[in-house]
């Protein structure tokens, strides 16, 4: 059966987030006129068992999420998960935070403690996709941390947090008295390192060259933080009559919650001559617009990224 849940938030709004397909998750918001939203926090990156983590800040935007009612969804790496045994990048002895440096079971331990700090944010939680570091795990370990820990969540919480892949799909539907108006955003943890001087927009154009039917493309990974758009051109034919048109597609970005440079004194990130990182993801306010074409009006959803 696929997953299912809802959330209400403080104006009484309600949204419901559906797995479709494997690839894919319905999410449906009514909308309450022109002046109505739906809210929703994109991020990733949290390496929420890093010692840099910072907690504090998710928890800052977690809690702005649920005052919003807003779904939330994020594109992996929600752990680091290096400081297992015989992993060669972390030492769990000198490197991990304190609660997982004596642990004996040490992936039980990231379960756990990933799991217990999203309890609160389940019933806003939608979609938990994976990262290259939930992979590496997956390829060494032979056991998936984002399943047991989506699973941990919806056993304790009652809520249907749906476990996404390292890419996928996200349709949203709003309804408005009328009519709905529909968007399709693509999820893609990432790929490559960025680049030092273009923080990964040269891919934007090849992404968009293969994803013509998105309308919003959300990645992390590079540890960077920016939105672009691309303006596309479309030939349309509505009851014989036809035109051009121009459409919007987004390219979104989401930042870290890990601070590997601080003060920029010491520390690998430091030695290689990396920057400081931005930190935390991107609100995504989703409204409908109308527009008045040759005498007609028609609804289009109105797309407004605003750092978190």
């Amino acid at each position: 059966m696929p997953a299912h849940r809802k959330t209400i938030n403080a104006t009484g709004k309600r949204w419901t987030a559906t797995q479709v397909h494997p690839a894919i998750t319905r999410i449906e918001a009514p909308i309450e006129g022109l002046n109505d939203c739906l809210w929703i926090l994109l991020r990733g990156d949290a390496h929420h068992d890093n010692p840099k983590s910072d907690h504090d800040l998710q928890r800052q935007h977690l809690d702005e999420a649920m005052r919003r009612g807003a779904a939330i969804i994020d594109v992996g790496d929600l752990v680091c998960g290096m400081f297992g045994t015989g992993d060669p990048r972390g030492v769990k002895g000198c490197s991990a935070r304190p609660e997982y440096a004596n642990a004996a079971d040490y992936l039980d331990a990231l379960v756990r403690h990933n799991a217990d700090f999203l309890l609160p944010y389940a019933h806003n939680i939608a979609v938990l996709n994976q990262g290259n570091h939930e992979t590496a795990i997956l390829k060494r370990k032979e056991t998936c941390l984002t399943t047991r820990i989506v699973e941990r969540i919806n056993t304790k919480t009652g809520a249907s947090v749906i476990k996404g892949g390292y890419g996928g799909w996200v349709h949203v539907m709003l309804d408005m008295q009328g009519g709905r108006v529909g968007l399709w955003i693509k999820l893609f943890h990432g790929s490559g390192g960025g680049g030092m001087m273009t923080m990964g927009t040269l891919s934007v154009r090849r992404m968009a060259s293969y994803l013509p039917g998105a309308d919003i493309v959300v990645r992390g990974h590079i540890h960077e933080r920016w939105a672009l758009e691309v303006t596309q051109e479309e030939p349309r034919c509505e009851r014989g009559v036809y035109g051009v048109e121009h459409k919007s597609q987004w390219h979104c970005v989401v930042g870290t919650y890990k601070d590997e440079y601080a003060d920029g004194l010491a520390g690998w990130h430091i030695e290689r001559g990396a920057p400081p990182k931005p930190l935390g993801g991107y609100w995504l306010r989703l409204s409908i617009g109308v527009r008045k074409e040759e005498g007609k009006q028609s609804r289009r959803p109105r797309v407004e990224l605003i750092p978190a």
